[in-house]
């Protein structure tokens, strides 16, 4: 009777546990069965072990064949465990030895032909190998996506035959060598020169930039709230080396995988207003990341926010306040990182022109009042920054003066972000304990806020989130102490405040 033990490594959200993917060969009926908390896929993987083997030239052993994927307890899902189902059935009965086995880790879906097709996952597969001193083997197709790996040890083959040769040592595999990385594109969303006569929502997008913060845009159809929402990203600071790791990890798990042409650009996701909590927070029998977790160091853009269902939009308080979110299932459970930037647009009332000089607004001050409720009080409380976007002025569309590129503002934002990341975190990630101490605020600030908190009856929360703007209104300016001006500018950054103490 034959036994063979190859290494692999499952898909549980970001992480890559081990998994020993164990062949035994034994007598009675031909039969081949997995056992070890495999889904369909996984069951169905013995039809496409068998076929392939076959049309590869080799034979499928007329025993009873027992493939267990240890630990049993850890669910098991994709095809990514038929490459190391077939290895084992050829080490166990003897066609291929087992010595070449020894400190390598296979993942690959096979086809029936024996081609190898790319799996969910690489990245991280070939983080955690590499942790172990492992080389890993998988499809050429992942292998640019997996040499993204510092220090990792990968190699890419087309063709179970090219593993079978990797393994006898007859045709080494080569390593794929680290992954050139190409220079990031900024502006594929657009730059803020196209955006004319908005210099109060201009400087507000700019603030949000520079501290990190969360930002609402409010005004009429067709004043340039999506033009500016889109050009967030491209004021953004570059993507430093570890967190365009995280991005691409977190996009290597998903359907589509990581496509290495947006290899430090930061994600930008504009999902429908038709999305469920679980397309935008996460989910499934197995948790997969949602679009707040495909947000991650870049921005989430939420257009026509009340349009949103309460549902969904009550599911964004927690990784609004977390930066992180954890699904539970019954199988399994997981951790994604949510730290992104939310901005997103609404129009002050349902018809779109409730205090536009222009147009005359048809609604009744009960279908505002309910218009506006779709935004819970908790929810606007977690946004930093909502400001009116309004109607500009025809001059200032038509005329020849240009307005600031994205390049131009991303310095200033750059160089405020210096001063924060000298102090640990940016402004918006602050914590409340050490906030009085980043902020460092003036005398006359201190009464300013003071007094606005208990005229628009400021939560805790709110007043924390107001002196954060402040303190990044005064980095913008390059100043050390938050005065009262900068108070007063970021309490001018939080129009609908104003509406609800009202």
């Amino acid at each position: 009777m034959g036994l063979a033990i190859i290494a692999s490594r499952a898909e549980l959200g970001l992480v890559a546990p081990p998994v020993a993917v164990e062949v035994h060969l034994a007598g009675g009926l031909p039969s081949l069965s997995i056992v070890g908390l495999p889904e369909a896929a996984v069951r169905e993987s013995k039809d496409r072990v068998r076929a392939a083997l076959q049309n590869c030239g080799y034979d499928v052993p007329p025993r009873r064949i027992t493939v267990n994927l240890a630990p049993a307890d850890l669910p098991k899902s994709g095809g990514r465990f038929d490459l190391p189902i077939a290895l084992g059935v050829l080490a166990a009965s003897g066609q291929i030895p087992d010595t070449g086995l020894r400190d390598c880790e296979f993942i690959g879906e096979l086809s029936l032909d024996g081609g190898l097709r790319p799996v969910r996952g690489a990245l991280s597969a070939a983080i955690a190998s590499s942790t172990h001193g492992h080389s890993l083997v998988l499809p050429v197709s992942n292998g640019t996506e997996a040499a993204l790996a510092a220090d990792a040890d990968v190699r890419g083959a087309a063709h179970l035959m090219e593993v079978c040769g990797h393994i006898e040592g007859a045709a080494r595999l080569p390593r794929i060598p680290a992954t050139t990385r190409p220079r990031p594109d900024s502006l594929r969303h657009g730059d803020l020169v196209d955006v004319r006569g908005q210099q109060t929502a201009r400087r507000a997008l700019e603030v949000a930039a520079a501290g990190g913060h969360d930002i609402l845009l409010v005004g009429p159809p067709g004043t340039g709230k999506s033009m500016l929402a889109r050009r967030l990203a491209g004021i953004l600071p570059p993507l430093p080396e570890d967190e365009a790791l995280d991005v691409a990890r977190v996009s290597s798990a998903t359907r589509d995988g990581f496509d290495i042409r947006g290899w430090g650009d930061r994600p930008f996701r504009h999902p429908h207003h038709s999305a469920t909590a679980v397309a935008l927070i996460g989910g499934g029998p197995l948790p997969r990341p949602g679009e707040v977790s495909l947000a991650h160091r870049g921005v989430l853009f939420l257009d026509e926010l009340p349009e949103f269902s309460r549902q969904v939009l009550e599911a964004l308080r927690q990784p609004l306040e977390d930066r992180t979110v954890t699904i539970a299932r019954a199988q399994a459970r997981a951790t994604f990182p949510a730290d992104f930037q939310l901005v997103a647009t609404m129009n002050p009332c349902p018809c779109g022109y409730l205090g536009d000089p222009q147009e005359n607004c048809r609604c009744s001050n009960a279908a505002v009042g309910r218009y506006r409720d779709r935004i819970s009080g908790p929810l606007l409380d977690r946004l930093d920054i909502h400001v009116v976007v309004p109607r500009p002025a025809p001059s200032r569309l038509l005329s020849n003066q240009a307005e600031e590129a994205s390049c131009v503002v991303a310095a200033r934002v750059a160089r405020a972000r210096t001063r924060q990341h000298a102090r640990g975190r940016v402004n918006a990630r602050l914590a409340a304990g050490k906030l009085l101490t980043a902020c460092r605020v003036t005398d006359n600030a201190r009464g300013l806020l003071e007094r606005a908190a208990r005229q628009f009856s400021f939560s805790a929360r709110a007043c924390h989130r107001v002196l954060r703007v402040a303190r990044t209104i005064a980095d913008l300016s390059d100043e050390e102490l938050t005065a009262g001006r900068h108070v007063s500018e970021a309490l001018s950054l939080r129009h609908l405040d104003r509406y609800r103490s009202g």
